[in-house]
């Protein structure tokens, strides 16, 4: 497809080379992507003499004929054709010199072959093809599903992806699983990714992988398994050592499950809590100094929306007084006060039990003699050595 240009002297026929400096090629072809510019080369190189006079470029259409895009004279200036109008345009102001297509927003329709035609004069007529593929990146999503622990085997999530040519999807991720790939007759593919949902699986990734030639690397979809399950309930305490009088004292109850936790229910000995004992969430809080009568199985219950679970704690107090602590006891009885150790404690938490059990008994019980009637009231102090500030 090169040129002689010749031109005759007195004495001597010169001739130059004229031809196309890109494509080099008669036929080539080349790769694009939908919603971005393409640019079909076309360039055509004079010598001597040689003019090129017009340039069109043409797309082949499956019936064998010739649909034209754009041409330009070089007197009169160019013009685009048809559905082409507004999408293309030549790439150099003058496109007698550089006669490359520039589509400004590529579609799918936009593949087949192209021709550009270069008129020149006086050599004639010269043409380069190309043929142009146009992929459509692909558009990809993931459907996640939310599952719960002891189900049976199914889907734990959905990658679906379009585009041209067709994606091809895989997982990554350490759980074992079964993996199912389909393809609809509209030109998408989509991934099925089934298990067996456990509560370890929770949290665990789950991505899915979008693989296309138009992507230097394949497309992740980030995402992580979502497995619920009822709670796990435990109780702890900060306290090493429960003994009667420690004050500020704590049960605390925590529900290990997902979603996490949010409902927990105390009880103790299967019913109410003792006296001067609230719960305040996972907490129970005992509001006064322990006494011994607070010993017993304390049970706390948590609740998530999928199940709930349980645990009991068996408290046990020690009737032995921490040696920072002694119990100032005054007793009222004929204008005598009396000093006891906090041993006695004890004996009054035991009477205040048997009370709470009995207390019918107290309360139809009378006396008239007042010469018995006994009030005990108990002050805590640090220190021994103040026992001539005690009054009753």
């Amino acid at each position: 497809f090169s040129v002689l240009a010749c031109q005759q002297t007195s004495w001597l026929a010169i001739c130059v080379e004229g031809g196309f400096v890109e494509p080099a090629n008669p036929v080539t072809t080349q790769r694009s992507v939908t919603e971005t510019q393409t640019r079909l080369p076309c360039q055509y190189q004079v010598e001597g003499e040689e003019k090129v006079v017009q340039v069109t470029w043409y797309k082949e259409l499956s019936d064998g004929s010739k649909d034209q895009i754009i041409t330009a004279h070089f007197m009169d200036g160019h013009t685009e054709f048809g559905r082409y109008s507004g999408r293309v345009r030549f790439e150099n102001s003058n496109p007698i010199k550089n006669s490359a297509l520039i589509i400004l927003n590529t579609e799918q329709s936009d593949e087949g072959s192209y021709t550009c035609h270069i008129s020149t004069f006086p050599s004639g007529n010269f043409e380069r093809k190309i043929a142009l593929t146009v992929w459509i990146l692909p558009i990809s999503s993931l459907d996640p599903v939310t599952l719960v622990e002891g189900q049976s085997f199914r889907v734990a999530a959905t990658c679906r992806a379009i585009g041209h040519p067709l994606p091809i999807l895989s997982w990554d991720t350490d759980m074992s699983g079964t993996v199912q790939n389909r393809t609809s007759e509209t030109g998408s593919v989509s991934s099925y990714f089934s298990l067996h949902p456990l509560r370890s699986m929770n949290g665990k990734k789950l991505d899915c992988l979008v693989w296309h030639p138009g992507l230097e690397e394949p497309r992740r979809i980030s995402n992580r398994l979502e497995v619920q399950y009822p709670p796990d309930a435990t109780i702890t305490t900060s306290a090493s050592r429960w003994y009667v009088g420690l004050e500020k004292a704590e049960l605390v109850c925590e529900g290990r499950g997902h979603p996490k936790p949010r409902n927990f229910t105390w009880t103790w000995e299967g019913g109410a809590l003792p006296d001067g004992v609230s719960a305040v969430g996972g907490k129970l809080v005992f509001q006064r100094p322990v006494h011994l009568s607070d010993r017993g199985a304390y049970e706390c219950m948590v609740t998530n929306s999928v199940g709930r679970g349980k645990t009991e704690y068996m408290l046990n107090i020690d009737g032995k007084c921490n040696k920072a602590n002694f119990a100032y006891i005054c007793i009222g009885f004929n204008g005598e006060t009396v000093l006891l150790p906090c041993a006695l404690l004890m004996f009054l938490d035991e009477i205040r039990s048997f009370s709470r059990q009995a207390s019918f008994r107290r309360v139809n019980s009378t006396s008239t003699d007042f010469r018995f009637q006994v009030g005990i009231r108990t002050v805590f102090k640090p220190n021994f050595r103040d026992t001539h500030k005690l009054s009753c």
